[in-house]
């Protein structure tokens, strides 16, 4: 294979990109995919070292109104088979359960807000970088439910699933750890996310949330992120 391969970054929504995890990638090639484009086209498996999967509003259960999800479940299916690493963020983490055989329905309420996460496998390649415990930026409203054979490498209060891995190169996060101030600023410019806030969190919801960002220890993350790159390169070198 190439060192040339490129990073493919899918995005279903514009104000949910890669952020931070394109750090780890300094000097990579990266290939956007705008899902939300009419006639976007995945490229083959082979011709990427691996691929992110960022989050959005919808679901995906929303296959009747957008059928370009179950394309994106039958390419990580694929790549499962192919053993190529893929991380999946929010959504991202949804799509690469299905396509594992997992299931994902609503959950009882919106987990929105930085709250910690309690990793429970500190020898996972990825989530030993956020262990034991590490606070994260949540927004999502449904939960994972694994196939069998599968566990949760993280879970929080309110859900059991926050983070798995598939196969041996692919991991869902239904959490953000990508998020920083920077990060939120964009999600709060966006009238439909800063609308959802204040409906949970109520009419403070900025202050809040930026005062909890504070709080984050962002070189966890990076750790985390470095620790998939470097999943990606080995790819790329043909390892």
């Amino acid at each position: 294979m190439s060192s040339d391969l490129p990073l493919l970054v899918v995005r279903h929504v514009p104000w949910e990109g890669p952020h931070r995890i394109l750090d780890a990638f300094d000097g990579v090639p990266v290939h956007v995919h705008d899902a939300f484009s009419p006639g976007a086209k995945l490229p083959p498996v082979g011709g990427v070292r691996g691929a992110v999967f960022m989050g959005g509003p919808m679901s995906v259960n929303d296959v009747h109104r957008l059928p370009w999800l179950a394309d994106e479940v039958r390419w990580l299916r694929d790549a499962l088979d192919a053993e190529l690493p893929v991380l999946g963020i929010c959504l991202g983490s949804q799509l690469l359960a299905v396509a594992r055989g997992g299931r994902v329905a609503p959950g009882p309420a919106l987990e929105l807000g930085f709250s910690p996460v309690e990793v429970l496998d500190d020898e996972d390649p990825l989530l030993r970088a956020l262990a034991p415990a590490t606070t994260v930026l949540h927004w999502h409203g449904e939960l994972i439910e694994l196939p069998v054979g599968t566990s949760a490498l993280a879970r929080s209060e309110p859900t059991a699933v926050q983070a798995f891995r598939a196969g041996r190169s692919a991991w869902g996060l239904l959490f953000h750890p990508e998020a920083d101030a920077a990060l939120l600023d964009l999600w709060l410019a966006e009238p439909s996310m800063a609308g959802e806030a204040r409906e949970q969190l109520g009419d403070g919801c900025e202050r809040i949330l930026r005062a909890a960002v504070e709080a984050v220890d962002l070189a966890r993350g990076r750790r985390l992120f470095e620790a998939f790159a470097q999943r990606c390169a080995a790819v790329a070198a043909g390892a």
